[in-house]
């Protein structure tokens, strides 16, 4: 009798040493899936278009909540170390565009490819770089993604091409990434990402005379969040029917709020690509929370109940959330977990990007080209000179 009240008292304080949230989730049974509707697409140039109904797995539920958290999480961070002066220059934050990001990642291949323009930390987190890598690019640190020469604009992964900071700049670059997946007779697609602000730009329209007549398998993708800097889409453009724009190219319209219609979206659009059909062009309507960058508070020209509405009504991540809380997928108690592990993760990246050096100036030239032997390069004067290690 007293063994077996040991053991019992044993058991109970086991029980106790662990967070009563933790035990909850590990004796709750979870849906292992769940099907929800989704919005449909408006199509341009298509007969049928991405499916209105979608199965989402409670596994790819949570990796998706995570990596949104993850990204909303670090951009905000990025702010403070902004506002600190730790992080300089030019920085432009994507939190409330999360489903566009983590949604686009989610409908294609490693393989694949991505390119974007300047709002790019969303992208390179989820191409597979780290936080810490990121916020320490940021901070201009040797353990950057780019060993710290290349600042919020310029970060780049396996199959990511950036950040680029010339406006609408990447269009043409992306088509030529697209012609070399068909040269080289891969199966990949290139995904060729810019903002409203660009859409009006000549060379993008360029892109897509020469995508569609040789039939690159790109796609083009506007993420619409409503202003190009401080200037609504209505203001700036005489027709804001993005996904129409390639005229001869067909394309989609998408609530890119919704992770899940992104994600069915790019799946479609990947297909479209990797038929031999040609380029497709995908419309993301998204929204921003911060303003243009960081030298731009935001309400000047939007009011601050426009936001609050959009973060009430529309918020991506909320959004997955009472999916998945609604569906059985998931507990409160443990997507709160998530969001713990989540704000840890970015305090520990956040305390190496300011304690990891700086790079020294010897290393100003190198990495300008891969497998090149060792040459020198002048300075910002004649006198000098660098030596270029690959």
């Amino acid at each position: 009798m007293r063994k077996m009240l040991a053991a019992v008292s044993r058991v109970l304080s086991g029980a106790a040493q662990k967070p009563a949230s933790r035990v909850l989730v590990a004796s709750r049974n979870f849906a292992n899936d769940a099907t929800f509707e989704i919005k449909k697409c408006d199509l341009h140039r298509l007969e049928e278009g991405p499916p209105v109904t979608t199965v989402l797995t409670r596994e790819d539920g949570l990796r998706y909540y995570r990596m949104m958290q993850t990204v909303r999480r670090m951009e905000l961070k990025a702010d403070q170390l902004y506002k600190q002066k730790i992080i300089r220059g030019f920085c432009h934050l994507c939190d409330g565009q999360e489903a566009c990001c983590v949604g686009l990642e989610a409908g294609i291949n490693p393989t694949d490819h991505l390119i974007t323009a300047y709002r790019a930390h969303g992208f390179t987190f989820t191409r597979g770089l780290s936080v810490r890598e990121i916020l320490a690019e940021l901070t201009g640190r040797r353990g950057g993604c780019a060993k710290g020469k290349g600042g919020s604009m310029h970060m780049y992964a396996k199959n990511f091409y950036g950040g680029n900071g010339i406006v609408g700049a990447q269009v043409p670059l992306g088509a030529g990434i697209a012609l070399a997946c068909k040269y080289n007779g891969k199966d990949e697609v290139c995904l060729t990402l810019y903002g409203d602000g660009a859409a009006n730009q000549g060379q993008i329209f360029e892109a897509y005379n020469m995508a569609a007549l040789w039939k690159l398998p790109c796609i083009f993708i506007c993420e619409n969040n409503r202003y190009g800097m401080g200037t609504s889409v209505e203001r700036a453009a005489a027709s804001t029917d993005y996904y129409k724009r390639g005229d001869f190219i067909p394309g989609l319209r998408v609530d890119g709020m919704d992770i899940l219609c992104v994600r069915e979206a790019t799946r479609f659009a990947a297909a479209h690509c990797r038929s031999g059909k040609g380029p497709i062009l995908m419309e993301l309507q998204t929204y921003r929370y911060h303003g243009h960058s960081m030298s731009d508070p935001g309400v000047s020209y939007r009011t601050r109940e426009e936001i609050q509405e959009v973060r009430s009504k529309s918020d991506p991540i909320m959004l997955l959330k009472d999916r998945m809380v609604n569906s059985n997928l998931a507990s409160v108690e443990e997507l709160k977990e998530i969001d713990v592990e989540v704000r840890k993760e970015i305090e520990d990246a956040a305390q190496f990007a300011t304690a990891d050096p700086e790079p020294p100036l010897e290393e100003l030239g190198y990495h300008i080209y891969s497998s090149d032997p060792p040459f020198e390069v002048r300075g910002a004067n004649q006198w000098i000179k660098f030596k270029s290690i690959s």
